[in-house]
């Protein structure tokens, strides 16, 4: 078959599973599979698909139709312009947490330490976009930190991003006495009875322990802000990604600890999606 043909039955297959965007999703599939850019895919449409490559693409769309997200089953997604590995033991980035990235470099600083950072999206992001910046990432899940280390590998920040295994302060071990100038997290927000609302994609194949606490949605951000003063310089910046009806208790919990310039920043929808303080 032609790859125009493989694509177009691919795309009926996935919007009769109720896939959004289902033509998007065949569309990146195939060029992952034909081993082309997706922007060049039009290019090869018109060429026959070896057949081996058939299977492993219908395969590929069985399980896009079962609700397993794009970037497991290419392995990377995109994010901030770079992209990221990405498998079961990690978050997807996402483009809301651009958001975030955007807030931390509307000013300066020089070192960053990322709070739960999965596969390493946001400090090594942070890093890439500020060459003489240094920062560590913490996270409680070791397949996840093998996932940043990759992912630190691939960008050549070795020498900048420390990575330590444990649970958000507790973390940084007697290395790490220093303060830094900004300190950011995207921590679980979902409160356990939201999380049969999510999509099939998140609900069932992203690591449970990276989107909800089991509880009301807050208690990471409890612990990070009431652990913050020994390890935010004079000066610096706190900003946690919050779930969009999470500004206010957030903001209030950063000025109750001592917090100033606390502000809630806006997404792209307009929908409350950053908050941030400052020592």
């Amino acid at each position: 078959m032609r790859g125009s043909e493989l694509l177009a039955a691919a795309t009926r297959e996935l919007t009769d599973a109720g896939v959004p965007e289902a033509g998007r999703d065949a569309r990146k599939i195939l060029a992952h599979v034909l081993k082309v850019p997706t922007g060049r895919l039009t290019l090869v449409l018109p060429e026959e698909v070896d057949p081996d490559l058939t299977v492993v693409f219908n395969a590929l769309i069985a399980q896009r139709a079962g609700r397993v997200p794009v970037s497991h089953l290419i392995g990377t997604r995109m994010f901030y312009g770079r992209d990221f590995k990405v498998t079961p033991d990690v978050l997807d980035p996402r483009p809301e947490t651009e958001t975030l990235i955007e807030a931390a470099l509307s000013e300066p600083f020089a070192s960053v330490l990322d709070l739960g950072t999965g596969g390493g999206a946001i400090l090594l992001t942070l890093l890439s976009e500020r060459p003489d910046a240094v920062g560590v990432g913490t996270d409680l899940s070791h397949p996840a930190l093998g996932v940043a280390f990759w992912n630190r590998k691939a960008l050549g920040l070795e020498g900048r991003a420390m990575l330590e295994q444990g649970p958000w302060y507790q973390a940084l071990n007697h290395h790490h006495q220093e303060q830094f100038d900004l300190i950011v997290s995207n921590p679980p927000y979902i409160a356990l009875d939201e999380m049969q609302g999510l999509s099939p994609e998140v609900r069932d194949h992203e690591p449970r322990m990276a989107l909800t606490d089991e509880g009301d949605g807050l208690s990471a951000y409890r612990q990070i802000v009431a652990g913050y003063r020994p390890f935010l310089a004079p000066g610096g910046r706190l900003m946690v990604e919050i779930g969009p009806t999470q500004g206010q208790p957030v903001a209030r919990m950063m000025r109750e600890a001592g917090l100033n310039a606390v502000r809630v920043v806006q997404d792209l929808d307009g929908r409350d999606r950053v908050v941030a303080g400052a020592a």
